[in-house]
């Protein structure tokens, strides 16, 4: 398999304050994790550019893009919500996040990688189509099935999403979409408090109770989204990589090992493989305790590199 690993400098310069949990330390986390587990060599590493406002556009209306330039401040740090900060260059690091995500489909779709892992932040999947929240400014996972559709001529997008939380921005943007099917697990009840019910045909919601480990994590993946993907046939597969599901992360409740996201990624490939060429995506969103979060990170590369996972 040939992984790209695609990530930026600026995604580092978005910073919410001292104490905020989603933090730059978080890529250095995963860059110095994979660089000595020998995985990060292993990958084709690129640059991600930014996402131009056209390519925004696909998911977010100009009018909130424009709303959102006008929250920067010109120093310090402003508040769009109790969760969500931005400081001068949270914009161009949220650009530059997904525009990874274009980066990455244009790599698969053009057979220059089988698959590809953004590390890139802010995250993107609670940012819905006129509203930023939950750490997200613009959906980047959305931002790059909307080009997988405009550029390729995708007609069918599965994006996987196994962060502790809900992607309740991506089910806002593409609930009743027939070409977008979205498959979300997540602690239950938990934040966002938000699309938590299953009213759409193209959304398959996995709700965990707090405390849910790897038996029933796997029992509820298999059950849930297996069906609905092989009805549905991708042609490519987008993943929302969330690792705060991990038991030592302290923002969530689940108590998933490492190991889990080796075999969530796996299961994600297969899918690719069988439908999609092995076109797969993945980008960055949750993740908040540093050593959990590189290892799972690891598991994760190791995976899409096609390696075993060794504890």
């Amino acid at each position: 398999m040939i992984t790209a690993y695609i990530t930026h400098p600026d995604c580092h310069l978005h910073h919410m304050g001292p104490e905020h949990p989603e933090s730059p330390l978080r890529l250095e986390a995963i860059r110095a994790r994979l660089a000595l587990a020998g995985v990060l060599q292993q990958t084709m590493q690129s640059d991600a550019r930014e996402a131009t406002r056209e390519e925004l556009a696909r998911v977010h209306p100009l009018r909130h893009l424009q709303a959102l330039d006008k929250c920067v401040p010109e120093q310090g740090i402003v508040t769009l919500d109790s969760d969500t900060l931005m400081n001068p260059d949270s914009l161009q690091a949220a650009r530059m996040a997904a525009g990874a995500v274009i980066r990455g489909v244009d790599q698969v779709f053009r057979g220059q990688a089988d698959n590809v892992f953004c590390a890139v932040r802010p995250p993107g999947h609670h940012a819905e189509a006129t509203d930023a929240m939950g750490f997200c400014f613009y959906n980047n996972v959305a931002v790059g099935a909307a080009h997988a559709r405009a550029k390729y001529g995708a007609r069918k997008i599965a994006i996987l999403d196994f962060d502790v939380h809900q992607g309740n921005g991506t089910i806002d943007i593409f609930k009743d979409d027939p070409e977008v099917l979205v498959c979300t697990s997540f602690q239950y009840p938990f934040y966002p408090w938000r699309y938590l019910r299953s009213e759409w045909q193209n959304v398959v919601n996995t709700p965990l109770p707090a405390g849910t480990g790897s038996g029933a994590f796997r029992r509820a993946i298999e059950d849930d989204w297996l069906p609905a993907l092989h009805a549905f046939k991708p042609e490519i597969v987008l993943v929302s990589a969330g690792f705060d599901a991990h038991r030592d992360d302290p923002l969530a409740e689940l108590c998933l090992e490492d190991e889990d996201f080796h075999w969530v990624t796996r299961l994600a490939m297969e899918i690719a493989a069988l439908y999609a060429d092995n076109r797969l995506v993945s980008v960055l969103e949750g993740g908040y305790h540093l050593d959990a979060l590189g290892r799972s990170a690891e598991a994760h590369v190791k995976a899409l590199l096609g390696q075993p996972f060794h504890g």
